[in-house]
């Protein structure tokens, strides 16, 4: 079976065309991504005995770190970095098509959001434009292009500038995104109050060293309050990744058609759960073509019937249990 092209992975509509396409892209990286047919092979596992993409061995998350995670000889077109403080090892996403990102990213967004064009997109992202590597950047900046309205934009500090356009966008009756990070968004609701419940807010990352860490229900109320909205939006993706989950509120998250969360046990990183329980978040993004498709996140969480999913947290230890398997 050969690996899918972009255009096979983008047209999966049924979970056949899943299992196919997973198993397609599983063989291949399993041959030609060195970690992971290293740790496949430590793993004592027989790609050709894989047959179900439930299967299928995860590559801890933390790999990005010590790797280059690649199935391809090409050379990288853009290398994405994770944030992390002063001596802290990141995460390095090589990315050898950056094609493939900016049609994942287009096309999930679409899904959730419609066209970009018939938006007014807003950036309040300050810690992360003021770094080097950001995916989230490189995807805002696209569709910063294509939205049409000519108030789309960043956002730093100047946050009395902010609320004067949301305020003009409110008027206009004007379908607007404001895209932040958490920190920031409490920033601004903590010198300004809106009653804006057209506005979509999503929010990006965390407190990026900023503030507290806050419950998710305690955060959401106060940017509801604050926003004047019944509901706070939120995206789920990550340096080593190149496709999100949206969630509309309450932190339930849906994935476009060729991604897929499963969660696996805590004490048996090897074992795949089912059901309602808790677990460690597995993630199979098919658009991960070109590196691996397959990651076990430090993220836990709980996954529905419908294949929604919630983010619960983060493991305490700093790599995920198992992750010192990792061959050298």
């Amino acid at each position: 079976m050969n690996t899918p092209d972009p255009a096979q992975i983008f047209a999966i509509d049924n979970p056949t065309a899943f299992e196919q396409a997973a198993l397609a892209v599983f063989r291949h990286q399993a041959e030609h991504c060195p970690v992971y047919r290293d740790y496949i092979r430590y793993l004592n596992i027989a790609p050709a005995a894989i047959n179900s993409y439930l299967q299928i061995p995860f590559l801890p998350i933390s790999f990005f770190k010590s790797h280059d995670v690649v199935s391809t000889a090409d050379q990288p077109e853009i290398v994405f970095s994770s944030s992390g403080t002063t001596g802290q090892t990141t995460s390095r996403h090589l990315v050898s098509d950056v094609k493939i990102y900016e049609q994942s990213f287009n096309l999930a967004f679409e899904q959730f959001y419609g066209n970009p064009k018939d938006l007014c997109i807003l950036a309040l992202l300050p810690s992360y434009l003021e770094r080097e590597g950001s995916s989230l950047i490189y995807m805002v900046d696209d569709l910063l292009k294509q939205s049409q309205h000519p108030q789309s934009g960043y956002f730093l500090h100047n946050l009395e500038t902010l609320n004067q356009i949301l305020l003009a966008l409110k008027a206009s009756r004007q379908k607007t995104i404001l895209i932040g990070v958490t920190y920031a968004l409490l920033d601004f609701v903590e010198s300004f109050q809106l009653d804006f419940p057209e506005l979509i807010v999503m929010e990006t990352g965390g407190m990026k060293g900023k503030r507290k860490e806050m419950v998710r229900e305690e955060l959401h109320q106060i940017l509801t309050a604050g926003f004047g909205v019944s509901h706070i939006h939120s995206e789920y993706g990550m340096t080593e990744l190149l496709s999100q989950g949206y969630s509309y509120g309450d932190g339930i998250f849906n994935c476009p058609p060729w991604m897929k969360i499963l969660l696996r046990d805590t004490s048996d990183p090897l074992s795949l759960l089912e059901g309602k329980q808790s677990g460690g978040i597995n993630v199979i993004d098919l658009a991960n073509i070109n590196s691996c498709a397959f990651i076990a996140t430090q993220d836990l969480g709980k996954v529905y019937p419908d294949g929604s999913f919630e983010v619960l947290g983060r493991f305490d230890n700093a790599d995920i249990r198992g992750c010192n398997l990792l061959v050298q």
